[in-house]
C-alpha cells in the first residue's frame, strides 16, 4: 500500500493547458474517487498517475518516490479500464495469470495469486471459462482479478462500471466497498455518475476544467460545498437555485429578497456581504416545503414524477428560469396549473455570492442538519 501525493501538477498539449495548479493528498489505503462532468480532465489526472500520460508540470509521488518520469509497469499501480481488455482465447484463469508470467513468476506462485483472486471475487467456479461465456459483471471481475494478482500498492480505475446495466452497476458498487474492506489498498476510481462517487468513495475530489473544485468527504460536499459547481452537481435531483439580493443581515443570517415579492432566511454568515447584493439562494429538494403561512415564493404546479414512497413535484416560478423541484409525500395530488406555496427553513438553505463562491453556513444551523 502506498500514499500519493500531487505537488502543482499540470497538462499540456502544445500551448493548450488541460490540467492545472493539481495539489491533492490520497492517504494510504483511502478509497477516493474522482468526479465531474465530461471533459473535466478526471480521466486524464488518472492516467497521469498511472503512467500513460507524460507530465507537463509539478510533481508526483508513491510512496515515498517521485514516479514523474518512472515507466507505467515499474510504479507499483493496477489500472482497471471501462472495457475490460480480456483475451477473448484465453480462460479466466490464463487471463488473470498472463501479467504474473511475464514478470517471470513461479508457477507455484502464479497459481497461488489466481485462485486468492478469484475466491475474494466469487468467480473461483469460472476459471476454465472463456470471456465471452461470462456475464458483464463477470467479466468486470475477472478485470479487477488480474489486478489484484499483481498486487499493486495503488488501483486505479476508469469508470468500470458505465458499461453495466443499472441493477448490475447497484450491486457492482458493493462488491468495490467489500473489495476496498477486504484488501485495505489505496484505490482511485474515476466517474461521472455523482451517486457512485457519494456511496464509494471515503474522499470526493470534485473536478471541472481542468482543476479541483473542492475536495472533502461526501458529507463535507453535500452539505458544505465550496461553491454553486459543486453544489449543483453533488445530489440528485441538482440543488434549486433561486437568484435574489440581500435584504437585511442580522445574527441570524441573511435574509434574501426574491424576485415576486418574498423573501428567505439563510442562516449563513454575513462576513462582508452587504444589503443590495446580488446572491443566489441553493436549496436541494428535499429542503423545499408546501407551505401554508409565510411562503418564500409562489409557483405553478408542473409536473409529478412518482418513486416509490415519494415523488418529485416540479413547479415553474418567475424566481427562477429552471422548474424548482421538491420532495413530496406519494400520496400528494395536485392539480396541473395549480399554484402552490413554497418555503424552506433557514438552516437547510445555502448562499452564493455572485461569482459562485458559497457563504459559510451558520456552525449551530450546520451542526443541526448532520
Amino acid at each position: 500500500m502506498a500514499a500519493v501525493t500531487i505537488r502543482n501538477l499540470a497538462k499540456r498539449y502544445d500551448d493548450t493547458e488541460v490540467m492545472r495548479d493539481i495539489n491533492l493528498d490520497i492517504d494510504d489505503g483511502e478509497f477516493v474517487v474522482f468526479v465531474g462532468p465530461s471533459g473535466c480532465g478526471k480521466s486524464t489526472l488518472l492516467r497521469m498517475i498511472a503512467g500513460l500520460e507524460d507530465i507537463s508540470a509539478g510533481e508526483l509521488n508513491i510512496g515515498e518516490r517521485r514516479m514523474n518520469d518512472v515507466p507505467a509497469s515499474k510504479r507499483g499501480i493496477a489500472m482497471v479500464f471501462q472495457s475490460y481488455a480480456l483475451y477473448p482465447h484465453m480462460t479466466l484463469y490464463d487471463n488473470m495469470a498472463f501479467g504474473l508470467k511475464i514478470a517471470g513468476k513461479s508457477k507455484g506462485e502464479i497459481d497461488s495469486a489466481v485462485q486468492h483472486a478469484a475466491k475474494i471475487l466469487h468467480i473461483d467456479h469460472l476459471l476454465d471459462r472463456k470471456p465471452r461465456a461470462l456475464s458483464g459483471g463477470q467479466r468486470q471481475r475477472v478485470a479487477i482479478g488480474r489486478a489484484i494478482t499483481r498486487q499493486p500498492s495503488v488501483f486505479l480505475f476508469d469508470e468500470p462500471l458505465s458499461n453495466l446495466d443499472a441493477a448490475l452497476r447497484v450491486k457492482m458498487r458493493l462488491e468495490f466497498s467489500k473489495l476496498h474492506d477486504d484488501l485495505k489498498t489505496t484505490m482511485i476510481y474515476v466517474t461521472h455518475d455523482q451517486i457512485e462517487a457519494m456511496t464509494l468513495a471515503d474522499k470526493i475530489v470534485v473536478l471541472s476544467a481542468g482543476r479541483i473544485e473542492q475536495v472533502g468527504t461526501p458529507q463535507q460536499l453535500y452539505h458544505h460545498p465550496a461553491n454553486r459547481f459543486v453544489a449543483g452537481f453533488i445530489g440528485s435531483p441538482k440543488m434549486n437555485f433561486i437568484d435574489g439580493v440581500v435584504a437585511s443581515l442580522s445574527e441570524a443570517g441573511v435574509q434574501v429578497h426574491l424576485p415576486g415579492g418574498g423573501q428567505q432566511l439563510a442562516a449563513v454568515e454575513a462576513g462582508t456581504l452587504k444589503v443590495g447584493d446580488k446572491v443566489t439562494l441553493g436549496i436541494r429538494p428535499e429542503h423545499l416545503h408546501i407551505v401554508t403561512d409565510k411562503p418564500m415564493l409562489q409557483a405553478h404546479f408542473a409536473a409529478m414524477e412518482l418513486l416509490g414512497d415519494f415523488s418529485y413535484l416540479y413547479a415553474a416560478s418567475e424566481a427562477s428560469e429552471e422548474s424548482l423541484i421538491l420532495r413530496v409525500p406519494d400520496s400528494m395530488k395536485i392539480a396541473s396549473g395549480s399554484v402552490i406555496d413554497i418555503g424552506a427553513d433557514a438552516g437547510r438553505c445555502h448562499l452564493f455570492r455572485q461569482d459562485g463562491s458559497a457563504v459559510p453556513r451558520l456552525e449551530v444551523h450546520a451542526a443541526a442538519v448532520h
